[in-house]
Order: structure tokens, then sequence, then C-alpha cells
């Protein structure tokens, strides 16, 4: 993959930027961090040479003055909502985050739950954390949010959330993924330091959507299209450019929820001082592309990996269709095709010409691997083995796991398991594959190249079994699936 971006330059100007907006205020700021704190994929994704933990790498240097409140959203812990990278539900993540900044030597000062309407989830998730020794704040809807400015700044809107006991200078809001409700929880604090006459302030650490890139820049289409199901839009912010003349690209929750900003910081100190939501940010990412030809096309795979996932929720009865609708559209405003995805047609052939299902991967050389299901392995455990053998530099008929590897687990799961399914799945073949090289120098060869991977691109012309998703998951292999299950025999 080729580097699009520059992350040494990005945590120089990042840090500076954050330290500076710190001394525009006093001894109280609340510092929202939009997106993931660290494990950001979807940043490394999308802006190729941007590591997952910068905005953690960042904080680091300010972990003596800073406490962390994590977020969550009441609705989320109710309706199971995952982390598609991870694979876990956020109320798990909480405790996930929770563990990892502790372990960093990071304070982790409570946990807030906002949107909270009684739902039972909720309640659960509550005290499962005050067992746990955890402190645990609730915040409410307010009817009207966010245009209801007189009753949002009032006793009956932020002053019935709880106050968020904090003790260090710089309080730093994250949360397990979008939609949580951070900036509404700065905003409910700045109100109850109002309250008890503490001019704090507020800042914003998000790093998309790009303000100083196009609005149409793939960059940030590949945005919309991670942030699909919460129906953000990407907008020139029309109070940057009122007040300076000049166009930048926010989106549509921070322009919304900006006049109920403005109205907080007047009560506070009189004034506001940010005329625009994007003054609101430290952004400096896009000041740190270095190649913007390789951000335009890791971006247009990201939205078309975007839309094959929506598409899979959607015939799992777990997605909505307009969401699809969505990507699509941004697809087109990004002038490529589902084509544009390589691994895509070369499945489609490869199951055509087989006339089952198939799958393909390309290697980080550009060279294309297939794997089609036969009697032994399922096409995505077929593809692996072929990858790993291509990467060995092992002729394609040579045979790296012996049979004594793969009968045993067959009849395990045939007879013992009750499985009607023989063929082996992605990690019963790689543990097949494990057992063959403590025998066979071609299957510890094969084996000791799975590292290489990570970040290779994948494709199968029908839906997977959670357990293969999985392990292509923790392989770091980018997977995209056709909305077809294998029973159904559709192979487009």
């Amino acid at each position: 993959m080729k580097i699009g971006f520059d992350n040494d330059k990005y945590l120089k100007m990042q840090s500076e930027h954050i330290r500076e907006r710190i001394g525009q205020f006093g001894n109280k700021l609340y510092l929202e961090f939009g997106g993931k704190l660290f494990d950001d994929y979807h940043a490394s994704r999308v802006l190729p040479g941007f590591e997952p933990d910068s905005k953690l790498r960042m904080l680091m240097q300010l972990r003596d003055q800073a406490e962390i409140v994590i977020v969550i959203n009441a609705a989320d812990i109710d309706k199971n909502k995952m982390r598609g990278d991870l694979g876990i539900t956020y109320d798990v993540d909480v405790l996930r985050l929770r563990d990892e900044f502790t372990a960093m030597g990071l304070y982790v000062g409570s946990v807030c739950i906002t949107q909270y309407a009684g739902q039972e989830g909720a309640d659960l998730f509550k005290k499962r954390l005050e067992k746990l020794g955890i402190p645990v704040y609730i915040h409410y809807p307010i009817p009207g949010y966010p245009s209801n400015v007189s009753l949002i700044v009032s006793d009956e809107g932020y002053g019935k959330n709880e106050y968020i006991q904090t003790s260090r200078p710089l309080v730093v809001i994250t949360a397990p993924g979008p939609g949580s409700g951070k900036m509404a929880t700065c905003l409910s604090q700045l109100y109850h330091e109002y309250k008890r006459g503490v001019a704090a302030g507020y800042a914003k650490f998000e790093t998309f959507p790009i303000w100083n890139i196009p609005l149409k820049h793939p960059v940030n289409l590949a945005y919309e299209a991670a942030t699909a199901d919460l129906n953000d839009v990407n907008m020139i912010d029309p109070f940057h450019l009122d007040a300076y003349g000049v166009t930048t690209v926010n989106y549509n929750r921070d322009v919304e929820i900006f006049p109920v900003l403005q109205a907080m910081f007047e009560k506070i100190i009189g004034s506001c001082p940010y005329k625009s939501p994007t003054d609101m940010g430290v952004n400096m990412a896009g000041n740190c592309i270095i190649d913007d030809e390789a951000c335009r096309e890791a971006s247009v795979q990201e939205i078309i990996r975007r839309y094959y996932k929506s598409m899979a929720t959607q015939i799992s009865g777990n997605g909505k269709e307009d969401e699809a609708f969505k990507i699509e559209l941004l697809l087109k405003q990004a002038h490529a095709t589902l084509e544009d995805r390589k691994v895509v047609p070369a499945a489609l052939d490869k199951a055509q010409s087989s006339g089952g299902p198939a799958a393909a991967m390309e290697l980080s050389d550009g060279t294309m691997v297939y794997g089609k299901t036969s009697d032994l392995l399922g096409a995505s455990s077929a593809l692996l083995l072929n990858a790993l053998k291509t990467l060995a530099g092992i002729e394609h008929e040579h045979k790296v796991i012996s049979p004594e590897a793969i009968r045993p687990i067959q009849e395990l799961k045939i007879k013992y398991l009750g499985s009607k399914n023989p063929r082996l799945h992605s990690d019963e073949t790689l543990i097949a594959l494990s057992v063959s090289a403590a025998t066979s120098d071609e299957a510890r060869l094969a084996l000791e190249q799975l590292p290489k991977l990570k970040g290779c691109q994948a494709h199968t012309s029908v839906m997977l079994s959670s357990v293969d998703i999985q392990e292509f998951r923790k392989l770091g292999i980018e997977l995209t699936c056709e909305p077809v299950f294998e029973k159904q025999k559709k192979y487009q």
C-alpha cells in the first residue's frame, strides 16, 4: 500500500494545536475526542500511513493533567450495538477501553450513560459498573434538542443531567463509537460548571470530516459512509463562511449544535470564543496528506467495503435498506464502482467458472490468489491456504496439510459435534496447518507467512460464517462478501 499520510508531522502539529487550545482557557477544558481514541482503523485505512494509536500517543504527553470520561448511549447498550472492527458490543468496549487506558497510566474518572430513558440494558450495565467500583453518571434526552436552546440551556434541560465529578484540568470525553453523545456531555458539563462559577472551556478533536480538503473528496465521503447509520452529512460550514469568507467542511450535527454552544459560552463568559464549528476543532490531518492520490484510492476502497458491510447486515436482518442506498450514492459521488475493488470481479469470475462458492485475495505486491469450495475446504479456507503457499513460494500442487491433520478434525465435527459439513473453517484449517508444521518444513514455512496477510484485500462470492469472518479480522485481512447466502446458489 502506498503511504499517503505523514504521521510524524501529524503528531507534532496536532500536539502543538491542542496545547495552544488548552492555553486559551483557564483551569478547566473539556476536550471532545471524536472517533476512536485508539484502534482508529478507519483513519488508518483512508489515510495510509496514519497510525491507529496516534491520538493516544498525543494524550500520553498530557496524562498528568488529564482524566478520561467514557460516554455510551443507553440505546446502543439496549440494542447491543457492535464495533464492527473488533466484533464486540459497545458496553463491552467501554470496559476494554477503561482497562487499556488504565494499563497505560491514564486516569479514567467515570462513565456517563447518555440518552437514558429507562432502558433495561442500561440499568443492568450501570449496576455492573458500580459493582466494579466505577462511578457512573446519567444524562437524559431533552425535548426539542438541539433547536430548543432556551429549554436546553436551563435547569430543565442540561440542568437535569447528573454533574460529572472531575478532578483534573483537562477532561477528555471519549466513547466506543459515533452517536454516543460526547458533545452533549461536554456542553452539559459546561452548563453545570457555569452554575458553580467555573468558566470552563470546550474544544473538539475530530479527525473527520477533514475541514480543509474538498467537501466531496473521497476521504470525506468515506467518513459519511462510515456513519451512514447515523445519517451524518458533510456540509460547508455556513458560520465559518459568513465569518471569514472561507469555505471549510464540517458535518451536520456540529453545525446544528453550534447555536447551542454559542448560547452556552455567552452565559459562561459573556461571549463565544468561536465564530464557527470549524473554529472549535483542532484537526491538522489535512495538512499531513503527502500523497493525495493514494488517500483517494484508499478511501474509495473503504466506501466499497462499507457498502458490502451494509448489504450484509441488511440481508441478515440487522440493517436498514436506506444505509446501503446512501453508501451507493456516495460511491457514485466518488466516481467509482464496485468493480474498482479488484478482488470483487476476480472472486465472481472464479465462482462462475468453478460453479460454486469462490474467493479472491490481492496480496501486497498485487498478486491475485483464489480459493474455491472443495470436499475438504470451504472457499475462504482454501483462499488462506493458497495465499500462504504463494507467499512462501510453494507450488500450488504441493499439499502442505497432511491428511492425518485433517481427518481428526473432520471426525470431531461430524461424529461428536453434530455438524453435517465436513469442510474445514478458516480457524480449523490454520490449526491443521500448525499441526502439520511440526513435521513438515513446507507447512512451517507457509505458517510463517501469516503476518504478511495483514492489509491484504479479499472478497468472497457468498456470505461467510461468523467464524470465518472473525478469523479474517484477526489476521488483519480487509474482507468483503457478496450479500448472498451459500444455500441460495446465486452466483452473480
